[in-house]
């Protein structure tokens, strides 16, 4: 078994990197991907021959396969036609309603989303997986400390994935030597959320993530496309958020403009991951303490609750939730995965001291880890406005000595931040830096603060 398990392993996103569009973000949001072609191979004495209209060999190989996944440690399998996913036109219109903000790369490869055939000519069949990531729950932040989104905790889990899907990918060609097999996650124009309703690995929530009844939303989804034709599952056809609006009235800053829709230019997880400038300023407060992409839709989704003891969730233990209620019912709620355990100071993070980092620190520390997607400008920038927006006497040391730092993004978000420290040491800090300064939207950020001191 690859890598190191916590236990024996039996049988989830956006975000995110989570995207953003209606469907599963993971915080990412971050965000990597997995497309590797493979087939051509040498013909394996194992392999399972496709008769032209035998159906039974079809389903052996289908069960065959969905095995192999589990036992590489995907907790969720199913399988789908290839085709233009349901929920493309939604998609489009998010894109027109300039809900993306600055993630250009959906519009620049918008035509790629009709069909999964631009990422693999003569594609059949979609294999769509599910890893789940939750493993221990968030410590409370204390003074100076900052809230990292669970999916980011640990090792970047796109190389995990990565490494998964290949020996997958070499399997299925091991099988049927002439098949061609693309594996992809996060990164290839695929509405992966839309596809794995489609395989039947659960419904799209109000929260615009997909959720299984058993384990919840906090999942890393990825697919293996394929030319083979394999047996395809039902698609998960009902929808189980009912009148629940909670991840609606929880959002901090407002980014659910309506059930199953999300405004990605007000969301924390873009804010704090995809944007590479200093976030408006209206918006500065509600993000709060959080550092690196936002878990608040989903952890008040009841789905995300214990299983037993909820009775709205109970109310679809029936069994009639899908015809593969059966195979769901054994699968754990908490990951065995070490790689997506905490880190050191990932739960939660000193925002002072990241403050401090410097270039080589920065890379020393982050590098493989999600947190190298937003950069040490958007990483400090962040501490920055955690410690504004939860001051203290270590921040203040903190904001001082980074109002020096050579970026001026992260100059700016420390000129914000002081703002919010009524202390002489905050405006003598900032007078001498509006001295030095040399970037217009720094000494704005420095004069607002300053204004708003001396108020």
């Amino acid at each position: 078994m690859e890598g190191k398990q916590l236990g024996n392993r039996s049988s989830k996103e956006n975000n995110i990197k989570q995207t953003f569009w209606p469907g599963n973000r993971r915080g990412a949001g971050g965000v990597g991907g997995c497309s590797r072609l493979m087939g051509g191979q040498k013909h394996s004495p194992l392999a399972v021959r496709l008769e032209a209209n035998g159906t039974m060999e079809h389903g052996k190989l289908t069960e065959a396969l969905k095995a192999e996944a589990r036992q590489l440690g995907f907790d969720l399998v199913g399988v789908c036609p290839a085709g233009p996913p349901p929920h493309l036109k939604a998609f489009q219109q998010w894109l027109q309603a300039g809900y993306a903000g600055q993630m250009h790369y959906f519009h620049r490869r918008v035509l790629a989303y009709e069909h999964p055939r631009f990422l693999l000519k003569g594609v059949r069949s979609l294999v769509m997986l599910g890893m789940n990531y939750r493993t221990v729950e968030p410590q409370a932040t204390a003074t100076g400390q900052g809230r990292i989104s669970r999916y980011a905790w640990g090792s970047d889990y796109h190389e995990l994935i990565r490494r998964r899907l290949r020996r997958l990918a070499q399997w299925l060609v091991q099988q049927v030597p002439e098949a061609k097999v693309r594996g992809v996650v996060d990164t290839a124009p695929l509405l992966e959320r839309s596809f794995a309703q489609q395989a039947g690995l659960g419904w799209i929530g109000k929260n615009t993530v997909l959720i299984h009844p058993r384990l919840g939303s906090y999942l890393f989804l990825a697919g293996l496309l394929t030319t083979v034709e394999l047996v395809y599952d039902e698609p998960f056809d009902r929808q189980h958020c009912g009148r629940c609006q909670a991840c609606l009235d929880a959002c901090p800053t407002g980014a659910l403009v309506a059930p199953y829709v999300l405004d990605a230019r007000r969301c924390i997880s873009y804010l704090t991951i995809e944007l590479r400038q200093m976030p408006p300023q209206e918006l500065r407060l509600k993000m709060g303490d959080w550092l690196f992409g936002c878990d608040r839709c989903q952890e008040v989704c009841p789905w995300n609750r214990p299983p037993v003891v909820l009775e709205e969730r109970g109310r679809y233990e029936s069994g009639k939730v899908s015809q593969n209620w059966e195979s769901w019912n054994h699968l754990p709620v908490v990951s065995e995965e070490a790689a997506f355990y905490p880190g050191p100071g990932c739960n939660p993070a000193n925002a002072v001291e990241i403050l401090g980092l410097t270039e080589d620190q920065f890379r020393e520390r982050f590098r493989g880890s999600p947190l190298w997607r937003a950069k040490r400008a958007g990483i400090l920038r962040n501490a920055a406005l955690v410690l504004g927006n939860r001051p203290s006497e270590q921040g203040l040391a903190a904001l001082c000595q980074a109002l020096q730092d050579k970026d001026p993004m992260v100059r700016a978000a420390c000129a914000w931040a002081l703002g919010r420290y009524p202390d002489p040491k905050a405006r003598y800090a900032l007078q001498h830096a509006l001295t030095a300064e040399r970037v217009e939207q720094v000494r704005q950020e420095i004069q607002n603060s300053l204004q708003d001191l001396l108020c």
